[in-house]
């Protein structure tokens, strides 16, 4: 099967558009058209619906697309080992982050990533609600919670230390707690599908954290949000200390039941589908993130 039809297909796929994604590939929008129809007949079915306004993925060709991608890795890694890969990373790469922690760690690193890699194109998507990886057809994802899904695989970023804080002018009107007993008393702010969390003393002592069992539980489904609304004065929250350090030591935020951490601590971990061979350009943006984020100091 031609490797150079496979990555005509795969463009078309992340481009909506065969005469675009044949330009790319020094193609004319006819000899693109051909190519993609001869694989359709190669593989016996149709991979794209065309219209006169439109390009879009058929089902047949969301089943084929990761094949495709994984034949086109698995000839790229065979010629380097050889020594005789591609000397530029091209294409394009998805991939999806908390939009809180992209703002503050990875958009700045964005210029120095594509200076080093011109010819490769970035396609960010950038939210705090869970998502499916494979559905939405990401190359790699950072996540900040365990891999539950077998068919993905995780690389570690960095740690991910967890905290409860609180505004001054929140404790000063409602108290701090002494305890973890004391928080179901108090307002708590988390995500709609909060999980209750174990936290441990530094004697080893143990107690539960159940944000939805509170006296007042306010629901935000976004990092960002839920820290400015913390810092507004509205109630208690769990916050990654990557994020809130810099208002902790300005003294903006205090710390809640500081002697108290999670028993299972967390970390930021990259996600992308399991394959036998890592695409290049998901393998360069990976060593880059944690060339720049997994020896840093994240909080």
């Amino acid at each position: 099967m031609d490797t150079q039809t496979l990555r005509l297909f795969v463009l078309a796929c992340e481009t909506l558009n065969i005469s675009a994604a044949g330009r790319t590939l020094g193609m004319a929008p006819a000899v693109a058209s051909t190519r993609i129809a001869k694989l359709e007949r190669l593989v016996g079915a149709d991979l794209l619906h065309r219209s006169t306004r439109k390009v879009s993925l058929s089902l047949e060709g969301q089943d084929f697309l990761p094949y495709a991608r994984e034949m086109i890795a698995q000839e790229e890694a065979a010629l380097a080992a050889l020594g005789k890969g591609r000397t530029k990373v091209s294409g394009t790469l998805r991939f999806a982050a908390p939009s809180t922690f992209a703002q503050l760690y990875i958009s700045p690193l964005l210029p120095k990533f594509m200076d080093k890699y011109p010819d490769l194109r970035l396609d960010l998507h950038l939210s705090d609600a869970q998502f499916d990886l494979i559905e939405g057809s990401f190359d790699l994802a950072l996540r900040n919670s365990a891999l539950a899904d077998s068919s993905l695989t995780a690389r570690k970023l960095a740690d991910d230390t967890r905290i409860l804080c609180a505004s001054p002018s929140y404790l000063e009107r409602h108290g701090t707690p002494k305890d973890p007993g004391d928080l179901a008393n108090h307002r708590l702010i988390a995500f709609k599908d909060a999980e209750p969390r174990t936290l441990v003393s530094s004697e080893g002592a143990q107690a539960q954290f159940n944000p939805k069992t509170a006296a007042h539980y306010l629901i935000l489904n976004d990092g960002l949000t839920q820290k400015l609304t913390t810092l507004d004065g509205a109630g208690i929250s769990i916050n990654s200390l990557w994020a809130v350090h810099e208002e902790i030591a300005g003294g903006t935020l205090t710390r809640v039941l500081p002697d108290y951490e999670l028993e299972n601590k967390p970390a930021l971990w990259l996600i992308y589908p399991k394959s036998n061979v890592v695409s290049v350009k998901v393998r360069v943006f990976m060593d880059f993130l944690i060339e720049h984020l997994g020896r840093a100091n994240l909080s």
